[in-house]
């Protein structure tokens, strides 16, 4: 038995729900998919799928196995994707998304120059602050700012932003610096919706998660408006390292309440799992990644 080709088909039965769908997606018969399955289980001494007329359902073992597998599988495409694409001159389209300040500062200059390198691709931006689908949307990459539990996209680790409040150093002489959490009851703030229905900010005491309301003078769907809102001192605010990086610089923001915020998130590079990874996404992924190490989100 192939084991990698095995590995493959099990993966493709989960990813596609049924056996017959697996066996269409790799171009042979539903008794070779069968035949493939049984046998691995049968290796292995475990059963990874319950299956009825209607479903397929993964055990516990099930569970763990495509783990394995999926990480299996994409160190030998990376390990594929590495020799092949020295050899081939990246083109064609490149389609990257991130949210839209994040895609302005960090990710639209990395395109470009990637451009300039490389004169036969070209590229298309999604810059939204929502949850693209790579695969339903026709999106190559993706950098996001987050966790991420869905193990079917290849995620690399490029960094950490924090979950700051500010203030302007105007507001803080006028209305003085809060010292805990609950201070901020006392303080006019200034709350970016975004996504987010929550009225309240959430901090770190201790090892305790605490969660505190807040009352806005402001509330702004666009993240732009509400940073020159805190900039003009008209309330703290709760951002993204990265969105108030420049105006700490300058001086026109503070931060306060730093030893209270709650565990940094991860940036991310994203791409689909599959079993080929195109040399334009190869190489971007590894320039992306590349560049985003050394900027500096905070």
């Amino acid at each position: 038995m192939n084991k990698l080709a095995a590995m493959e088909a099990f993966v493709r039965i989960v990813d596609k729900g049924s056996l017959t769908a697996a066996a269409a997606a790799l171009d042979t018969s539903l008794p070779s998919v069968v035949r493939t399955l049984a046998a691995l289980e049968r290796e292995l001494g475990v059963r990874l799928l319950n299956r009825t007329t209607r479903r397929i359902h993964l055990t516990d073992e099930g569970a763990q196995y495509l783990e394995r597998c999926r990480a299996i599988l994409s160190a030998v495409q990376e390990t594929e994707a590495a020799f092949s694409a020295g050899r081939a001159e990246p083109q064609g389209r490149l389609a990257v998304t991130a949210s839209v300040l994040f895609g302005r500062r960090f990710v639209a200059p990395i395109v470009n120059d990637f451009l300039r390198r490389h004169p036969k691709v070209t590229a298309e931006l999604v810059f939204v602050d929502r949850v693209v689908n790579l695969i339903d949307e026709g999106i190559d990459v993706a950098v996001r700012i987050a966790h991420l539990p869905d193990s079917s996209l290849v995620a690399i680790p490029v960094g950490k932003v924090r979950r700051v409040v500010c203030a302007s150093p105007e507001y803080l002489r006028r209305r003085g610096t809060p010292r805990a959490p609950q201070d901020l009851r006392a303080h006019a703030c200034i709350r970016h919706t975004g996504n987010a229905r929550r009225v309240d900010w959430q901090f770190r005491v201790g090892r305790r998660s605490v969660s505190v309301p807040i009352d806005p003078v402001l509330s702004c769907s666009d993240i732009d408006s509400s940073l020159e809102a805190c900039v003009g001192g008209h309330g703290l605010g709760m951002f993204l390292s990265y969105q108030t990086a420049s105006y700490r610089k300058e001086k026109k923001l503070s931060y306060v309440l730093e030893e209270f915020e709650t565990e940094a998130v991860p940036v991310q590079v994203v791409y689909a799992q599959s079993r080929l990874v195109a040399g334009k996404v190869r190489a971007f992924v590894d320039a992306c990644v590349s560049k985003l190490r050394q900027a500096r989100f905070d």
